[in-house]
């Protein structure tokens, strides 16, 4: 009975959850902690700063850690799968019918797809901005990285950037926040080395099954692994890794990646299961569901081995100044990493004209300052192009 509690109340997340990780958070909260009492306040916010520190979508580590508290690795998973399967479902819908619907005839939705995304991620930007990067200091290290980026973009200069930013941090930022502190279930060291160590073993053993093997199922199973276990700062942050692993490789169109991002944030749910819809829609991957099911399991499978992993350790890690540092100047790499991202390809791709720029710019003023639900922008943006772009 308590497992299936778990599952139904994160597919009620699931199909409530809208506006991106951040007001993820604010349903869980009012869901985990103030109707149903399953975490203390202070729990969940020491749980929540665990998974900032964490690579991988922080709701969504967040929704699993408290199903692991109430029910094991079984409830881990059943929390998972609750809160990402509408959003699976509608994405991988949306990638089968592209299938079979010829795109240059609805250039123009697919174009307003592409522009609210400009607007959405703008805002994620500035909203990350001023969390992440609020001193002088943390605004370099991401005017910088983002600087770089621009002029050289690669999967392995992201990682090298990330490190560097975090030795930085140790060295010339300071951290005077205090967490709060709660108790939480954390599971056995045991348990949680064990896949700490098989999180580990999959990130670079897979490269090499890639090469030795050469099998599309690995090779998708690889990139989008890869993806999930390097994206800090949240879901918008595994914008600029699954495109630089599916777009230059020639798998996704450009233009169906960014039709299917801009899609994803008209819907409930985490922003990682935008890897089933790019499952569905790769020229190479095996077919609808299947691929959909391998790039998804493989996007969400880090996060999950890292939360189960490291629970058990965070009371060590919480109280270690340079780890803390160190996240200090990570965050803000992350932040000029979406910068960079934003540019290209997210502004690069979607604004060509000024009714382009128009509609990017009133969509901002709507997310940021009007606070309208950003499905709802999504939805608005998509109609009003049939009559803009005619």
């Amino acid at each position: 009975m308590k497992l299936f509690q778990i599952f139904l109340t994160a597919l009620k997340l699931g199909c409530t959850s809208f506006g991106g990780p951040i007001a993820h958070l604010g349903y869980f909260h009012d869901e985990y902690v103030t109707k149903k009492k399953w975490i203390s306040a202070h729990a969940y916010a020491d749980l929540v700063a665990l998974c900032q520190f964490l690579p991988g979508p922080a709701s969504s580590q967040v929704g699993m850690a408290i199903g692991l508290s109430r029910g094991g690795i079984l409830g881990a998973i059943l929390s998972w799968v609750g809160f990402t399967l509408p959003s699976a479902i509608i994405l991988i819908l949306f990638g089968l019918g592209l299938s079979v619907i010829d795109v240059t005839n609805h250039k123009h939705w697919l174009h307003g797809l592409k522009v609210v995304a400009v607007a959405v991620v703008a805002q994620a930007i500035l909203g990350m901005g001023k969390k992440l990067c609020p001193d002088k200091e943390r605004l370099t290290i991401a005017i910088i990285t983002s600087v770089i980026l621009l002029f050289f973009s690669s999967a392995f200069l992201q990682i090298t950037i990330l490190v560097l930013s975090g030795i930085i941090g140790i060295y010339f930022l300071k951290s005077n926040e205090v967490l709060p502190h709660d108790s939480i279930h954390k599971g056995k060291k045991s348990i949680g080395f064990i896949f700490l160590i098989l999180f580990f073993i999959l990130l670079f053993l897979l490269p090499i099954l890639r090469s030795i093997l050469n099998l599309t199922e690995i090779q998708y199973f690889d990139s989008f692994y890869r993806a999930g276990a390097l994206v800090f700062g949240g879901g918008h942050v595994v914008l600029p890794l699954l495109q630089a692993e599916v777009v230059p490789t020639g798998w996704v169109d450009n233009d169906l990646f960014m039709a299917g991002y801009g899609l994803s944030n008209a819907i409930p749910g985490p922003l990682f299961a935008f890897s089933s819809f790019l499952g569905v829609v790769s020229t190479t991957s095996p077919n609808g569901w299947t691929g959909a099911m391998i790039c998804l399991v493989a996007a969400f499978l880090p996060s999950f081995l890292l939360i189960v992993g490291a629970l058990p350790f965070w009371e060590q890690m919480r109280k270690n100044q340079w780890i803390r540092k160190a996240m200090l100047g990570i965050n803000a790499s992350v932040v000029g990493i979406l910068l960079a991202a934003f540019y290209n390809p997210v502004w690069t791709s979607a604004v060509f004209s000024p009714k382009d720029f128009a509609l990017v710019i009133v969509g901002f003023l709507f997310l940021e300052f009007w606070k309208i639900p950003s499905w709802l922008v999504v939805i608005t943006t998509v109609l009003v192009s049939f009559v803009v772009y005619i």
